[in-house]
């Protein structure tokens, strides 16, 4: 069955209000009609209704709430990509298939080797962008949020904001002692002493040159921890999807 997303203001009294992009779909490919169920999600709170058309009209569809649905397809680990800014469409790349793995946002970082320069204008169209490309992405993959994809920011911004989180993985090629399954093990050791439930990790990713090595000392001083993904060096699309693949395969419901 179809899902389509909503928020808040869409919901209310028994009642949700679809609008946008969304009617025409619903109209016009799937040929719906008063009647039929659609799944329907609450993207603010994650969740999930079955419902029953009840009117169309040229931009709205009205629908009546049926039934709450049960789905668990949210992660207690809550996965930030903070991603040096790309070359080309490798950006939409990584934010398809994050989506799909279970990342909860990805924030674009400008940093000193991304080739990649966006000024306001062209950064508000690429975050609009790619905003609608996770949305996609969340709708194939059945999943209870849309990750929202947050403005660009710089280094030096970045390592204001490593302490909102449990903890912060910069993966760089130079690191040859700190493993990420090092790292791992003692968050696990932490999940366990705590029973925390839910946990807040970040992973820095270069762009394809790499990270500066005074980058790295700053995010360092800053608390985040510096690892190796082991003796061959990854691109930079790969890096994403191989260390969240590792996180919520590790952690997951840990």
């Amino acid at each position: 069955m179809p899902k389509f997303f909503v928020r808040q203001n869409q919901v209310d009294d028994g009642k949700i209000v679809i609008n946008g992009q969304d009617v025409k779909h619903i109209r016009n490919v799937l040929r719906a009609k008063v009647g039929e169920e659609l799944e329907i999600c609450n993207s603010e709170t994650g969740e999930n209704f079955l419902c029953s058309i009840l009117e169309f009209n040229e931009d709205k569809i009205w629908c009546n709430i049926e039934q709450k649905i049960q789905e668990e397809t949210e992660s207690n680990v809550k996965v930030t990509i903070f991603q040096g800014l790309p070359k080309a469409d490798k950006m939409e790349y990584i934010i398809q298939k994050s989506v799909e793995l279970g990342v909860y946002d990805i924030t674009p970082v400008d940093m000193k080797r991304c080739v990649v320069k966006l000024d306001e204008k062209n950064a508000n169209k690429k975050i609009e962008r790619w905003q609608k490309i996770s949305e996609v992405a969340a709708k194939q993959c059945g999943r209870n949020i849309i990750p929202q994809i947050n403005n660009v920011i710089n280094i030096k911004k970045l390592c204001e904001i490593v302490e909102n989180y449990d903890i912060v993985l910069v993966a760089y090629e130079n690191e040859e002692n700190n493993s990420l399954k090092n790292e791992l093990s003692q968050i696990k050791s932490t999940i366990i002493n705590n029973q925390s439930q839910e946990l807040k990790i970040g992973i820095v990713i270069g762009p394809e040159g790499g990270l500066e090595k005074q980058d790295v000392e700053n995010l360092k001083r800053s608390g985040a921890k510096i690892i190796t993904l082991g003796k061959r060096i990854l691109r930079t699309e790969t890096v994403a999807l191989n260390v969240l693949s590792i996180i919520m395969y590790e952690l997951e419901n840990e």
